[in-house]
């Protein structure tokens, strides 16, 4: 039968000597292959005779190209592959093929080439692999980027491993110190970013302001964060301090990444193994915490990740615990367990994060994340992380944090009544026309304008077009830009450099240090919520502004919602957009909704109508 990982296998001397292993050595560029092949034999382990004799010459088959092209040692996918238990019983053979692996149940180790079970961690990459043969795999596609990479950018490499050498200290990047306070409040006021602390440190605005390794900056990157979110321009540098932090954001504002990249940074030099715990309320927050870890952790040396949930076997879990891991995702509960089993140790964890600590106290997980603490050393950093604050989060903070910074972001700012709103019904061949004619008058043209559009190539020609047609300094602000482009282009703005700038909207809170009087949407945001934060780019605490936005049938989805945000402001719609079918579409069904609403609240007034159809629906037998 097949065993669980946690039970190892022992083969005794004389059972060694009855089933002699074949060793086939291959070496390449100094590395070593050793494949195992077994021969006819009483097995110990958990394969038939019938299946090792035809999995051998699968064997010869397949791993020994793959080593004559790589050289990779048979030795632990994962460092302690050969230790002894308690017990004094050895591991169980390592599989060699993903075949003979089982798929992977829902949050356990996923193999990075074949997606089934991740028994196995590579003593190279630290990845998650299933077998031999998928080590043998990910390893050839490993050297084969590196190649690429180091042919490309020798240099670059050589610099990065020099600076993972060097202990990480955060200091306000030379942009933001050159920003005036006016400037930075400004910016605060406008994200709804709002703090309490002693020496709170500025927010910054690029992810390239931290001075991260290039190999996070890449992964941020390749995981679509292209610029920092509003909690994660305050919580990144605070926590990149190293100071406590209560923080509050909406779902899906960006809280994960915001604590994760202090947590990287933190752990990445330290030795000692594990050294960051991260608690959640739920298995299924931790799964996902433990996925966004894993893709901003890719390529850095000795980064691994343990998730500790109910629900899952406990065996795989206590077997990854043995890899030294660096970072512990897991709930309360199941840590706990493990705790009591004297089968880690807290003692070297340098920082706690706590997410979703309303959730937390709701489910009555207070005390036991207190015992947990308890075993955790008391000069660690703490990051507590809440949609709310009530009232026993901040008991809570003020027993678990010292000299906390308290961070807020509300929900973005609604144009202020000083913004004037102009929506133009613009075909889209008519829009460039209808762009110049802006530009050019003299009562609305008032520099620096932004004119936000919604891809990337649309900023670059219509950028070139500005320039060409009407002669005003104008550029484009978009994720394609190096970060030297994107820093020159901001700091141009504030020189008053620029004239025009074209943006998409995903890089605009950027622009928020500027202050502008005139937006132009030239292309219709994709929702309500990012029409509102780019009109209220054109007011600045106090200053008038305008902003116009050219619509058509393309945004249809959107009629009813603009209606409903502009009309109240006294803006004179297009009758285009008044008389349109969509429009009338649209509030019929939220009509029908709020309708089907009123009927199934329980009134004074209704309550003896519901009592009746409930009987007549139900009637007594």
């Amino acid at each position: 039968m097949f065993l669980p990982r946690s039970v190892k296998v022992k083969r005794t001397a004389d059972e060694d000597k009855s089933c002699p292993a074949k060793k086939n050595k291959l070496s390449s560029e100094g590395s070593l292959l050793e494949t195992t092949e077994f021969q006819d034999c009483k097995s110990v382990g958990t394969e038939t005779p019938a299946s090792t004799d035809s999995s051998s010459e699968i064997v010869q088959e397949h791993t020994e190209p793959a080593a004559a092209d790589l050289g990779v040692a048979r030795t632990p996918l994962g460092k302690d592959s050969q230790n002894t238990d308690n017990d004094g019983s050895l591991e169980e053979p390592i599989k060699s093929f993903s075949k003979s692996q089982r798929w992977a149940e829902p949050g356990e180790p996923v193999c990075v080439v074949c997606g089934r079970y991740g028994e196995y961690i590579c003593d190279k990459t630290d990845e998650d692999v299933c077998s031999l043969e998928c080590k043998a795999k990910h390893l050839l596609q490993t050297q084969t980027k590196e190649k690429q990479l180091t042919s490309d950018q020798p240099t670059d490499s050589q610099a990065e491993a020099h600076l993972l050498n060097i202990p990480y200290f955060y200091k306000d990047h030379s942009f933001i110190l050159g920003l005036q306070n006016e400037q930075v409040e400004n910016l605060k006021l406008q994200l709804g970013i709002a703090v309490q602390g002693q020496q709170v440190p500025r927010p910054i605005v690029e992810f390239e302001h931290c001075g991260f390794p290039e190999t996070l900056n890449n992964n941020l990157k390749n995981s679509g964060y292209e610029v920092p979110t509003p909690i994660q321009m305050q919580m990144i540098p605070v926590g990149l301090l190293g100071r406590d932090i209560l923080a509050s954001a909406d779902t899906g504002s960006g809280k994960t990444a915001a604590f994760l990249l202090p947590v990287i940074m933190k752990v990445l030099r330290e030795i000692e193994t594990p050294s960051a715990l991260i608690l959640a309320p739920t298995r299924e927050l931790a799964i996902q915490i433990e996925s966004q870890a894993k893709e901003l952790m890719a390529g850095l040396p000795n980064m691994r990740t343990v998730l500790l949930v109910g629900g899952l076997p406990l065996p795989p879990q206590l077997h990854r615990l043995r890899q030294s891991v660096k970072v512990i995702i897991a709930t309360p509960g199941r840590l706990l367990e493990i705790l009591k089993q004297s089968s880690v140790q807290l003692h070297g964890i340098k920082i706690v994060v706590v997410d979703e600590v309303d959730t937390m106290l709701k489910m009555g997980f207070q005390q036991q994340v207190l015992d947990i603490l308890e075993d955790v050393s008391h000069d660690h950093q703490t990051i507590l992380v809440s949609a709310t604050i009530p009232v026993g989060i901040e008991q809570l903070a003020n027993q678990l944090l010292r000299n906390f910074v308290r961070i807020t972001v509300g929900e973005k700012n609604l144009p202020c009544s000083n913004v004037r709103q102009i929506i133009l019904w613009v075909e889209d061949p008519s829009k460039k026309k209808k762009l110049f004619e802006i530009l050019n008058d003299k009562k609305l043209f008032k520099p620096p304008v932004l004119v936000f559009v919604d891809c990337k190539l649309g900023a670059d020609l219509l950028s070139d077009a500005v320039h060409k047609i009407t002669g005003l300094q104008c550029t484009a602000m978009h994720s394609e830009k190096s970060q030297v482009e994107r820093t020159d282009i901001l700091q141009g703005l504030l020189q008053e450099k620029y004239e025009v700038i074209v943006s998409t909207g995903v890089l605009g809170r950027g622009l928020d240090l500027v202050n502008v009087k005139l937006v132009v949407n030239f292309d219709m945001p994709s929702s309500m919520d990012e029409y509102v934060h780019q009109v209220g780019r054109a007011g600045r605490l106090g200053h008038s502004g305008t902003a116009i936005t050219f619509i058509n049938n393309n945004s249809k989805k959107l009629f009813w919602d603009v209606v409903k945000r502009v009309k109240p402001t006294g803006t004179i719609l297009p009758p285009q957009l008044l008389n349109s079918p969509y429009l009338h579409d649209q509030k019929r069904r939220e009509q029908q909704r709020l309708k089907q609403l009123q009927n199934s609240l329980v009134t004074g007034d209704n309550i003896m109508d519901i009592i009746k159809k409930h009987n007549k629906n139900n009637p007594q037998r």
